[in-house]
């Protein structure tokens, strides 16, 4: 995979590179490993059909390099009316970059663009690339009277997955006032 340095340009992911999503995950969910979590290094990757239904409806976005290959991706859905960010993962070569941040970036300027209010998503805790990472990103943890029955929802979801058999948290990122950097480009999703 190659690397660059000079920022990614943000576009929405084209149905050719939805295999190469799928090894972005399977790489970017290797650190797992090394933490004690080997059944989240071993989950398999968004299927397909899955990252095929964000891309249509226009919820799927890649990091791509200078030769316009993705080394990232983001994909997002829409719980209760505010987008929710699903996966954000990058491929470890690419990693501590800003290339995760640039798709957060990316997608919160172009929700607030739409009248959108904030971002949410459900993450490990305690993993160093998770929660911690979300914060330094602007999220904060919600507390669970502020969750709405769509993240409720999800929650129950990923406990269903097994998911809650480590720390998890809801976090929200507010979006007034949000403006993307000038290398990305604006792209609407649908809601």
């Amino acid at each position: 995979m190659p690397t660059f340095n000079i920022p990614p340009q943000i576009r929405l992911a084209r149905p050719d590179e939805l295999p190469l999503l799928q090894e972005i995950e399977r790489a970017a969910g290797e650190r797992f490993r090394e933490i004690g979590m080997p059944e989240i290094a071993d989950d398999d990757p968004p299927a397909l059909h899955l990252l095929a239904r964000h891309q249509r409806h226009g919820l799927a976005w890649v990091a791509a390099d200078v030769s316009d290959r993705p080394v990232g991706y983001l994909l997002c859905s829409f719980a209760a009316g505010e987008p929710h960010v699903d996966q954000v993962s990058v491929h470890p070569a690419n990693s501590r970059r800003g290339i995760g941040r640039s798709l957060l970036d990316h997608l919160a300027g172009s929700q607030a663009a739409n009248g959108r209010t904030m971002l949410t998503l459900t993450t490990f805790a305690q993993v160093p690339w998770n929660a911690p990472y979300y914060a330094r990103c602007g999220f904060e943890v919600m507390a669970e009277g502020e969750l709405n029955r769509a993240l409720r929802k999800k929650v129950e979801e990923e406990a269903a997955q097994g998911l809650d058999r480590w720390p998890r948290v809801c976090m929200r990122r507010r979006l007034a006032g949000v403006q993307t950097s000038p290398n990305t480009s604006m792209s609407a999703a649908s809601g």
